[in-house]
């Protein structure tokens, strides 16, 4: 395969990704668009608390708290003690999220409360034109209920302080909680507009926590009345559409690239591999999965770090096989998961902070993440056999090693190889900006990622079966 970016093939793929990722403004709205995507193609909602009632052959997906996802295929070959072929990533990326209550101001102006969520580069979020969107509660007829909303339009501004008043022009730094507080409006214009009338409620509501023009945005928004906001989960992000952008349309400016690159890329993997009728033929439960809140350690009920996965996984054979017996444990035998979050290119301007001989680059392939300290979860089998299928899926492979002087990040891989036993690969796109709001990447990159998950998902079995300890 030709690695030339401007390719028909290579753009295809980098444009569906881009159209995909100026939806999923949030986790909610990824997870969305995601489930949207598998019912197109004949998955099957499954409910937490219901039955699930599984069929060899049968194409399911589970959501939890709206902002995780869990899709499996079942291979019409399963038997009791088959096994699992997962790529997993997550769908959170760092981000500035909207306080309980947010009502500062400041020299005549109206501002916005802000949290940072996750490691971000805050000092790339001044003078951004900032929309909102997230997940709203209300409450209406005596039962609650939830829904998605996005402004789209820039409503917010975090403007920079002129370089004339910097005290220090060579080493500016800020205050998360003090200096990163959004612009709404004027505080003239938000006392002469006229809102309607806001009626006095006795039940739960956000009434005196939020401006009053806010609130009545953002009702607007979920067609609801701002008295009957229960709760709100608001992100604010980069109104600037995703493009593909470059001299030879060869590069993804965007921001959440990490990690919905991931998000999507699994997904889109598992939907790619249930092409072909390989799926009748395959003893294994084939898994795409993404969780929230792996940017602040995963420790929740809808994290990597729960166990929400090995509840999944143990009722999957408990529906399809007997489960008084010892399935679940012998199918982990047998089973392999590529984390894919992610990776870090070498940066022109920058390389010195990269290991000599390890400098992922675009174009180049799809990057092995590699720590011997295990803040990655790849070893020689788990990369030996990665090798193989990426040989046959003609993908070709780069390798990361951080430097012995520099910290390592991490990813969820490691955490659910410890969880579950299993054995795990990390992997990730090369890209560079990494957490700022305006990240940047190669287009051949997600087909390279569609490539190889498909490959993976069509073929571990097999390369299991012919690996001779």
């Amino acid at each position: 395969m030709s690695i030339l970016p401007p390719s028909p093939e290579f753009t295809a793929a980098a444009q569906k990704f881009i159209t995909f990722l100026n939806k999923a403004v949030t986790p909610f709205h990824a997870v969305k668009e995601l489930s949207s995507r598998l019912t197109s193609v004949g998955f099957t909602e499954l409910r937490e608390s219901e039955a699930w009632n599984l069929k060899p052959n049968g194409r399911y997906y589970v959501t939890k708290n709206d902002s995780t996802i869990f899709a499996f295929a079942v291979g019409g070959q399963f038997k009791v003690g088959s096994g699992f072929s997962m790529v997993v990533g997550h769908t959170d990326s760092p981000s500035l999220r909207i306080k309980p209550i947010s009502t500062e101001s400041a020299s005549k102006f109206l501002q916005v409360g802000v949290s940072t969520y996750g490691g971000g580069i805050w000092r790339t979020w001044f003078d951004r034109d900032l929309a909102v969107a997230g997940q709203v509660i209300y409450k209406r007829d005596g039962h609650l209920h939830k829904t998605l909303v996005d402004s789209r339009e820039p409503i917010l501004f975090i403007p920079n302080l002129a370089i004339h008043l910097e005290p220090n022009r060579e080493k500016i730094s800020i205050n998360n909680e003090t200096e990163l507080r959004p612009v709404l409006c004027t505080e003239a214009l938000a006392k002469i507009e006229e809102l309607p009338a806001i009626n006095p409620s006795d039940g739960p509501n956000v009434l005196g926590n939020h401006h009053p023009v806010f609130l009545h945005l953002i009702s607007k928004l979920a067609s609801c009345n701002p008295e009957e906001i229960v709760d709100l989960d608001l992100y604010l992000y980069d109104s600037q559409p995703a493009a593909i952008t470059g001299l030879y349309k060869e590069f993804i400016s965007a921001q959440r690239l990490d990690n919905l690159v991931g998000a999507y890329t699994s997904i889109e993997g598992l939907i790619e591999s249930l092409g072909d009728k390989s799926l009748e033929n395959d003893g294994n439960v084939r898994i795409a999965a993404a969780y929230d809140n792996e940017e602040v350690g995963s420790a929740s009920a809808q994290g990597a770090d729960s166990n929400f996965t090995e509840w999944c996984l143990r009722r999957i054979f408990n529906d399809l096989g007997d489960p008084n017996s010892s399935a679940f444990e012998r199918g982990i035998g047998r089973s392999y998961l590529i984390s894919a979050d992610q990776a870090h290119a070498c940066h022109p301007n920058f390389s010195a902070r990269h290991e000599d001989c390890h400098r992922p680059s675009f174009h180049s392939g799809v990057v092995v993440k590699i720590n011997v300290n295990q803040r990655y979860a790849t070893t020689s089998t788990t990369h030996s056999i990665l090798k193989e299928i990426a040989h046959s899926a003609q993908v070709p492979l780069q390798q990361f090693v951080v430097r012995n002087d520099s910290a390592c990040g991490s990813t969820v891989g490691p955490m659910l190889a410890t969880k579950l036993g299993l054995r795990t690969v990390d992997v990730g796109c090369p890209q560079l900006a990494m957490h700022s709001i305006r990240e940047f990447a190669d287009t051949s990159s997600i087909l390279f990622a569609l490539k190889l998950y498909s490959e993976f998902y069509n073929r571990l079995p097999a390369v299991l079966e012919d690996f001779k300890p």
